[in-house]
């Protein structure tokens, strides 16, 4: 069947769980920031997001293994079939501990090197080490749960997903209010909270996999899929991904240096904005998730037809949840900047750029949504130019907007998020136009 009319059911029904689950995932940086905000100290605060950016260099970049595992397996369930889905399993499984036992050797080297990069000086650098030091042995972990949560997502198995993500979020938050509130330790207890969180997540995240994957997973394990021929083209894929990770994170990084440079007060501002807009981010990337699959599965079946009514389709509802997400901040920014707020200049420095809560859901929406389809279709090469073309728009504005101080900043952030997907919507036309000529799975433009 090619085309027809698109249920908006299947699009909710991976969004919705994704929201929800993004959300949570939200919530572990949000509430870290809250807890630590009850100590008063804006150096401590401004060393959780330092460390929270740090891992959105280390881990975070390493969401390939998620997004990648995710588009493969979608195409493989509408062309191949489970063997070949649980072999996408493993290959991610594989790469990801070998990436996770070289960070653990580079420890020494690349902690750091990275904080400083970051800007981390004094008494922000030296609870950023303690935080750092401990959340940084999880990385066995954090890596292979992103190839399981991408299969999961991958065979539409949401419901899954949603329980094990908010299960995680609320065990991290619980393990954080004792450690830090009730047991003193300060924020060595919100780095001790995440490790643990993280390797319980993984046991139960690969029991959910192997029950339902038990017969494919064995089958694949008797075929030679870590083989040079099999793995080349599951790298291909995610090395294109994982530029434009690392791309990203720079951009990210270059926000919060530059409010590094500018004081602690500044730092610790720009945290509390940037935890807002990733709450929104997440909230919206259901839509990126919904694209992913169904995108992935149109891809899969050779349906060019189905492919772009349901990219039309997926992007007028995320700019409907984009403006719902911009009324929630237009209402609510200034309560709860002074929530989060450590002290009253905090607060103060985070209110002179909280307009900038409402332009950012619209700017960044239909980005999100773009990433979604060219991960599902596999079109990784033209993801990663797209995401440099960007960059280097964002790069010029920092450049341009100096003078205009902390507003300036979150101006470039903002036409970075535009200039992305302005670049990815210039770019499908010709993209989608192959997809009825090559039906092969595992071809990345």
């Amino acid at each position: 069947m090619t085309g027809g009319k698109i249920d908006s059911r299947l699009i909710w029904a991976i969004a919705i769980p994704a929201m929800i689950t993004n959300v949570a995932t939200a919530l572990i940086g949000v509430a870290d920031l809250w807890i630590v905000g009850r100590l008063g100290s804006a150096p401590a605060q401004g060393a959780v997001d330092l460390g929270a950016r740090l891992f959105a260099l280390l881990f975070t970049v390493m969401n390939f293994l998620k997004t990648g595992t995710t588009g493969l397996v979608a195409q493989a369930g509408t062309r191949v079939g489970p063997v070949e889905q649980a072999a996408t399993l493993l290959r991610g499984l594989a790469v990801g501990l070998v990436i996770a036992l070289l960070l653990l050797a580079l420890k020494p080297v690349l902690l750091p090197l990275l904080l400083e990069a970051l800007g981390a000086k004094g008494e922000v650098m030296t609870a950023a080490r303690i935080y750092a030091g401990i959340r940084y042995w999880s990385a066995p972990g954090v890596l292979m749960n992103l190839a399981l949560v991408g299969m999961l997502v991958g065979q539409r198995r949401m419901t899954a997903v949603l329980v094990i993500e908010v299960g995680y979020n609320l065990l991290n938050v619980a393990l954080g209010l004792l450690f830090v509130l009730r047991l003193d330790m300060g924020i060595a207890g919100i780095g001790w909270s995440s490790l643990i969180a993280e390797y319980a997540k993984l046991g139960v995240a690969g029991a959910v996999v192997l029950a339902a994957n038990r017969e494919a997973i064995g089958a694949a394990l008797r075929e030679k899929v870590l083989s040079r021929e099999r793995l080349l083209p599951f790298l291909s894929v995610n090395r294109d991904l994982f530029l434009r990770t690392v791309i990203l994170s720079l951009a990210l990084a270059a926000l919060t240096r530059i409010g590094a440079e500018r004081g602690p007060v500044v730092l610790a501002a720009n945290a509390i904005l940037f935890q807002f807009f990733l709450f929104s981010a997440l909230f919206l990337d259901g839509f990126e998730n919904a694209a992913q699959v169904l995108n992935g599965e149109a891809k899969g079946a050779a349906d060019r037809v189905r492919f772009e009514r349901l990219t039309r389709a997926i992007l007028f509802r995320g700019f409907g949840a984009a403006a719902l997400v911009s009324l929630f901040f237009g209402a609510f920014a200034v309560p709860l900047i002074e929530s989060f707020a450590a002290t009253r200049e905090v607060a103060a420095a985070a209110m002179f750029v909280s307009p900038w809560l409402v332009v950012l859901p619209f700017a960044g929406v239909a980005g999100f949504i773009y990433d979604g389809v060219y991960v599902g279709a596999s079109w990784t090469r033209a993801l990663l130019l797209t995401m440099i073309g960007g960059t280097a728009v964002y790069a010029v504005s920092l450049w341009a907007t100096w003078s205009l101080g902390n507003h300036g900043l979150w101006l470039s952030f903002t036409l970075f998020l535009i200039a992305r997907a302005v670049f990815q919507r210039l770019a499908l036309p010709r993209l989608t136009r192959a997809i009825d000529r090559d039906p092969t799975l595992e071809k990345a433009s």
